[in-house]
Parts: structure tokens; sequence; C-alpha cells
């Protein structure tokens, strides 16, 4: 069986990478599970989140890595919904990622936003706070092999969607 593709969105918080997995997903012919660092922190209880928040973070973060990698291995496609930041409980991220995914076809895309206009989003949200994207940046993993890059504060999510089909290739 052929593994099925992985492609990382890598972007902070309300750059518009769920909005740009659910453009992708309704795209006719090309369907993908979703693996999320929002999903897999929903599975860490809050007690444990507020006495060590990277540290338990961290862990669900190789689990979704690993739950990636099993998608593929099934002959599955998969989109991970993330950010890859350099963190010590993550350290090396990205080499380690991709040394993880290293038997699976990985495309990694940058999700890019005006800082701006995230903020603008989180505070529209309201389950984010205002400087949260900000403060990701700060953290965000650099020198990165990117397949491509997509902006959202200058394409809509379907613009950004098709953009990346093109660029990756796939129906």
């Amino acid at each position: 069986m052929e593994p099925g593709r992985i492609i990382f969105l890598n972007g902070v918080t309300s750059s518009g990478k769920t909005s740009i997995v659910d453009a992708l997903q309704e795209r006719r012919g090309t369907f993908f599970y979703v693996v999320a660092n929002d999903l897999f922190e929903q599975m860490i209880g809050e007690r444990y989140l507020r006495e060590d928040y990277w540290r338990h973070l961290s862990d669900a973060v190789w689990m979704m890595y690993r739950t990636a990698r099993l998608f593929s291995q099934c002959g599955k496609n998969v989109l991970i919904d993330g950010i890859l930041v350099e963190r010590p409980e993550l350290a090396p991220h990205y080499a380690r990622m991709r040394e993880m995914l290293a038997d699976c076809p990985l495309d990694v895309v940058h999700v890019d936003c005006d800082l701006e206009v995230c903020r603008r989003r989180n505070l529209a949200r309201g389950d984010r706070y205002e400087g949260q994207s900000q403060e990701q940046a700060a953290l965000m993993a650099r020198n990165i092999d990117y397949s491509c890059r997509v902006d959202t504060a200058l394409e809509s999510p379907q613009q950004c969607a098709e953009r990346i089909a093109r660029a990756l290739r796939f129906a």
C-alpha cells in the first residue's frame, strides 16, 4: 500500500489554517483526515496544562505526529493544522517532526498572515487572546523547508487551497 500524503499547514493562531483545511476538504476527490494542535491539546486535562503547559503539550504534539504517520501508513492523506515552535520541550521541533515522518510523503506549507490581521481575528473569535499570534510568531521554528507559501491576508481560504493544490500537484 502506498502511504498517504501529509500536508502540514504551519502558522500562528488565527492565520487561517483551519479555514484552509475546510477549503481543502471541500475539493472534489481530495479527502484528508485532519490532526490539529488544538484537538490534541483538548485531550489534556486543564489541571495538567496549568501545572506544566509546554511539557504536556509537547507530549500531545509527538502523539499527533505519530497519529498522522499511522494514517499515512494506512494509505490515508492527512492535513496537520499546527505550528512548529521551538521550545526546549520540543527542540529541535522541526527536525524531530521531519524525522518522525521521514517515511511519509510530507509537504510543509507556510500559512502567513499579517500579525495585525491575526490580532483582529483573535479578538473577533473570543477564544484567543489579543497578542497570542505575536507571541507564537516569536516562537516559530526558523529555516523550514516549505513546499509552498500562502497569505490569508491577501487571499481567501479557497484561493489559498487552490494555490496549495497547484503547487503540490494534487487533484
